[in-house]
């Protein structure tokens, strides 16, 4: 009989065995190197992803079901959604950060009636985009080949207002430093219209998340934090005027919107459990998980590479 060392060892060398198959399995589709990254596209079965790294899929962007397209494969995707809680007929949607297109073409189809601009700074994957994902674009939607923090400086100038503003430059182990500091921050403020709110998918768990957090509470007051045991990412949910004050009245709003039976049924359509995620949300105003006196980040303070450690 092995001891409980050897089957420790024999553990282990099947889980490695199967990581390695897995791999094995998937077939790359597409590769190249773009100015800012390696990009593959890889097929497992009914799965392809869009993937920034090859040795790691911490890094896949997208993820489609061929057979399913519309199915929501990821869960940040699904949580990014529970910006329709607090604001849940948004006209003009602006989206920095395109990966497959999964979001843009999400939001077309449960609000054809919006107009939505993607900005994506590498042209490379807005072309994988197309060609590998079904990234719809039309006379509604819109895509910029930009530094996010350009298009947001240069829509200012141009007076623009969205409803709904989606933050996703997130790789799954770095944000540029640029987009994640209060000025950055006042900028997007700024182009929400009156009751327009800002989603963005970032750290649930690095020496980042204090400065983060303190930096988006900074700028926006309180917000609600979206985030599940079942990923590595949390969403941040922040309204332009603020939470409303009355916390019970801003929780039977967001309840009300998330248990419409219309959205639920849309939502459920696309793999996402309005009620499960509407459980997901928590609010700041009680329940902050990072020390008062934290540091924001700011233009001359944001240290992002140096920060970003996995915590003990």
């Amino acid at each position: 009989m092995p001891n409980s060392t050897s089957k420790l060892i024999l553990s282990i060398y099947f889980l490695m065995s199967s990581f390695i198959v897995n791999d094995a399995l998937a077939e790359v589709i597409h590769s190249e190197r773009s100015l800012y990254r390696n990009i593959l596209v890889e097929d497992k079965g009914d799965l392809r992803c869009l993937k920034f790294n090859v040795k790691t899929n911490k890094t896949r962007q997208s993820c489609l079901l061929k057979s399913q397209p519309q199915q929501l494969v990821f869960n940040y995707t699904k949580q990014l959604l529970s910006g329709l809680f607090v604001n849940p007929e948004p006209k003009r949607i602006l989206i920095i950060g395109l990966g497959g297109g999964t979001m843009s073409n999400t939001l077309h189809q449960l609000l054809p009636g919006s107009y939505i601009d993607n900005v994506e700074i590498d042209q490379s994957v807005i072309k994988v985009a197309r060609q590998y994902f079904g990234f719809l674009e039309n006379d509604q939607i819109k895509t910029y080949s930009q530094d996010g923090r350009v298009f947001v400086k240069r829509a200012i100038l141009k007076k623009q207002a969205y409803d709904w503003i989606i933050l996703d430059a997130f790789n799954g182990d770095y944000i540029p430093e640029h987009l994640m500091t209060k000025e950055f921050l006042e900028e997007v403020k700024s182009l929400l219209s009156e009751n327009g709110i800002l989603t963005a998918n970032t750290f649930s768990s690095s020496k980042l998340y204090g400065y983060e957090s303190a930096t988006y509470k900074a700028v926006f007051g309180d917000f609600y934090q979206v985030s599940n045991q079942d990923n590595n990412n949390r969403i941040i949910l922040a309204r332009n005027n603020g939470l409303v004050e009355k916390l019970d009245e801003a929780q039977t709003i967001v309840k009300k919107n998330g248990a419409s039976t219309t959205l639920a049924i849309e939502l459920l359509a696309i793999g996402v459990d309005a009620k499960k995620l509407y459980q997901s949300m928590k609010s700041t105003a009680i329940h902050q998980d990072w020390p008062d006196n934290n540091p924001v980040l700011t233009d001359q303070f944001a240290p992002a590479n140096l920060l970003n450690i996995d915590s003990d």
